[in-house]
């Protein structure tokens, strides 16, 4: 895709980005393709949304939202672009992407475009309503450079596949409603929130895997420490 495919459109119609994830904890990787996709498609901000209990997570490996919003915060900080969300911290049961949806499609009459990664993305055909999704948002997907295509033919999962047509002017896979599914290629970094927890619990150094603000708030917390 031209990195300013859509960034050519007019400034006036503002698109935000919405960024959920578990973040447990939030790490350059997060933080480094999120830019790499508010610049790509010109997004206006790109807000960050904290899981609460997270339908696919073990509620047991995943630490304290209150936590996890906190260090969101202090990674985000020195971002003018980036912003944060309480919205799943505060609904009542597991978060679903469906529920957020509504509730930034009600808020915002702006473009919303929902970030995730390929990894993820694979799933989604497990995620509750998982159709009705594409008719709320535009979705973009996080790919690694070169990549294996999900499927020899498409690149989206079998069920999804009569709901859209590509357009190559786009450069994106169109829907009914309007919207469109892009996959874009970002930086690798090779980092897992999965590894840091490791490596924390081990005492080893998380230096240059997560911002330095987020690294004194998990030192000082004694967050994902043996035995917490």
């Amino acid at each position: 895709m031209k990195k300013d495919l859509l960034a050519k459109q007019s400034r006036k119609e503002e698109r935000i980005g919405l960024f959920g994830g578990t973040f447990n904890p939030i790490h350059l990787g997060h933080l480094r393709g999120a830019e790499e996709i508010r610049e790509a498609f010109g997004l206006s901000q790109v807000i960050f949304i904290p899981a609460a209990l997270p339908p696919h997570k073990e509620k047991e490996n995943v630490l304290e939202a209150d936590h996890r919003m906190e260090m969101v915060r202090l990674a985000i900080a020195s971002n003018p672009y980036f912003s944060t969300s309480e919205i799943e911290l505060k609904r009542e049961g597991k978060s679903y992407t469906i529920d957020t949806l509504r509730y930034f499609r009600e808020k915002y009459q702006n473009p919303l475009f929902f970030i995730l990664g390929r990894d993820a993305f694979v799933e989604i055909e497990t995620w509750k309503d998982f159709r009705e999704l594409f008719s709320l948002s535009n979705f973009i997907i996080m790919t690694r450079p070169g990549g294996q295509p999900m499927l020899s033919s498409s690149p989206l999962p079998k069920t999804l596949i009569p709901l859209f047509r590509y357009d190559p002017k786009r450069e994106g896979w169109l829907h009914p409603s309007g919207h469109a599914l892009y996959f874009k290629e970002i930086s690798y970094l090779e980092i897992s929130s999965t590894k840091i927890r490791e490596l924390i619990e081990r005492g080893e150094s998380v230096k240059y895997l997560i911002p330095p603000e987020v690294e004194s708030y998990v030192r000082e917390k004694g967050l994902y420490q043996k035995g917490r």
